[in-house]
């Protein structure tokens, strides 16, 4: 029975702190992920790149978001390997000196971070001030969780079960690599896993010898996280997560067989009296990443010949295949309902991924007027609206029987938002390419300010064309309130832009006198664009009863 009670309170626990770390990621990145390209994108040397991926990894709380974030942009073609793979090894090291702050016993702060994270979240309407609030909340969660998962170690530390497996673990050090390295793939967290091997040796429920196994085994295993959830991108993309398990992987395997010889055991006696055997675990963990970091930093460049040689590129498609996938919808053809629906939803995705092609490079035309660019991005509007003449005849053509009255008002909200796309992709094309060709046909430029609340819009759209795409295959009612708010964000952003554009006016900028007509057209483009996109909620909030119908108020008195 202490056995079941104890593996229950693990679990438990195990999860709460999942739970905690994914909550702070999941904040800082509905705060600044549209900020994460301009950044990523924007290093230079690969020893500032590294810096980067540093301070994302302290911020994300993970080097698995970090590395998945760095293989998107290298999938996109924004990233150079090198660059890539000198940002993923920072993301390793800013990781660790997560451990290192979160191993100090901070049980006092629980309180505080509860009182003010609580209170900013619940009581506060500001789309930062909330996930400031959710933040502090994660970070108070992890606190607790790790409290717990000590609290959980209580019943069987007397108990003859855990001496037993902490000493096969520190007797056979292969084996405890392998649980390490398993345990950080199974809670795809190498900072959960490690805080709790950290946590373990400070209680005193395994030795040091069998933690120091884990923790590097737990690196190890980190490496499969990114391998594994970018299975479905491209080769040269997956290159960078496929390096970094590599030079992870060697490295673990290096200090495993030292630290385990004669040479490894006199080392770890002559430092193990330096600090308490938990600490000493986070000094290790440490060690190893910026020892990794050091070595592998001058050889990024370098190891890019032999994965490419590794893992080659698929052949390139015969002349006379489409490039893109074809069209999901087959007219005449309709089978069960769920196939009919599910039909659609492939074809919407196809349609959002050809409208997210064109949105995509419009920041960069703003600045170059490529007219070739140009020319390219339009003349995918008519793809586009093909996809909706297809929609359109495909959802008309539905018989009605087998079919209930749901499942067609499915099909003609898909319909809709259909529509909403092919008008999406006509401001992306028939307006703010224009303006971008105009802009640089007039040889003008945008005041740093103005260029600047421009692309933060236009990052903050890119992250809604993703969420749109999520609420789409998911159906998730959280997902889509929070397309709705960033949609209400979005125009807060245009207005204030709107504000201090006329603000410049006033103080005299030439550069917003001469392009201020180009500024506010392309602002309100924007905004008319993000709202087609976030119309794919309307349906979910209104079948939740989570959206007005109007914001009219009803049965107001006579004054």
């Amino acid at each position: 029975m202490a056995i079941l009670t104890f593996l229950i309170s693990l679990a438990g626990a195990t999860m709460f702190l999942l739970f905690a770390v994914r909550m702070v990621r999941t904040g800082i990145e509905r705060s600044y992920g549209a900020s994460f390209q301009r950044l990523l994108t924007g290093t230079g040397s690969q020893l500032q790149a590294s810096g980067v991926g540093l301070g994302l990894a302290l911020v994300l709380q993970s080097s698995a978001a970090v590395t998945l974030l760095v293989t998107g942009f290298a999938s996109g073609g924004y990233l150079a390997f090198p660059t890539g793979l000198a940002i993923v090894l920072g993301g390793d090291l800013g990781s660790a000196l997560i451990i290192q702050i979160l191993s100090f016993r901070l049980d006092w702060l629980v309180p505080v971070l509860l009182a003010v994270g609580g209170y900013l979240f619940v009581k506060t309407e500001g789309k930062k001030t909330r996930q400031a609030g959710r933040i502090l909340l994660g970070v108070a969660f992890i606190l607790i969780s790790l409290r717990f998962l000590r609290e959980a170690m209580d019943p069987i530390r007397d108990s003859a079960f855990l001496p037993a497996v902490a000493g096969y673990l520190a007797r056979d050090y292969i084996t405890a690599f392998l649980v390490g390295a398993g345990l950080a793939f199974v809670m795809h967290s190498s900072v959960a896993a490690i805080l709790m091997c950290v946590t373990l040796v400070q209680i005193g429920a395994i030795p040091f010898e069998a933690g120091l196994s884990l923790v590097l085994g737990a690196n190890f295993g980190s490496g499969f996280i990114p391998v594994w959830l970018s299975r479905g991108m491209s080769q040269s993309a997956r290159r960078i997560p496929y390096a970094n398990l590599g030079l992870r992987g060697s490295w673990a395997l290096a200090c495993l067989l030292v630290i385990n010889s004669g040479l490894g055991a006199e080392l770890l006696s002559g430092v193990q009296g330096l600090a308490a055997e938990g600490q000493m675990l986070v000094y290790v963990h440490l060690a190893f990443n910026g020892s990794l970091l050091v070595l592998a930093l001058p050889i990024c460049a370098r190891i890019e010949p032999l994965m490419q040689r590794l893992m080659t590129d698929p052949p390139a498609p015969e002349p006379g295949l489409a490039g893109r996938p074809v069209s999901a919808l087959e007219p005449g053809v309709y089978g069960p309902p769920a196939q009919v629906l599910a039909n659609l939803k492939r074809e919407l995705l196809r349609m959002s991924d050809l409208v997210e092609t064109m949105f995509r490079p419009l920041a960069d035309l703003y600045q170059t007027g490529d007219a070739a660019q140009i020319k390219a991005l339009q003349a995918l509007d008519p793809e586009v609206n093909s996809c909706l003449s297809g929609i359109r005849s495909y959802v008309a053509d539905i018989p009605a029987e087998g079919f209930t009255h749901g499942e067609l008002k499915q099909a003609r909200e898909m319909m809709e938002y259909a529509i909403r796309l092919e008008t999406a992709g006509d401001v992306a094309a028939r307006r703010l390419a224009v303006l971008a060709a105009r802009l640089n046909k007039s040889n003008l430029r945008f005041s740093s300010e103005g260029w600047t609340e421009i692309l933060h819009m236009h990052e903050a759209i890119m992250a809604n064309l993703r969420l749109a795409s999520n609420v789409l295959i998911s159906n998730d009612l959280e997902s889509a309130r929070l397309l709705n708010s960033e949609k209400t964000e979005l125009k807060r952003m245009e207005r204030d832009s709107r504000k201090r554009h006329l603000k410049r006016l006033q103080n005299n900028k030439r550069h917003s006198f001469d392009t201020s007509d180009i500024h506010l057209e392309t602002l309100r483009a924007l905004r008319e664009f993000n709202s087609h996109v976030a119309a794919v909620s309307y349906p979910l909030l209104y079948q939740n009863g989570q959206l007005l119908e109007t914001r009219l108020i009803e049965d107001m008195e006579a004054s």
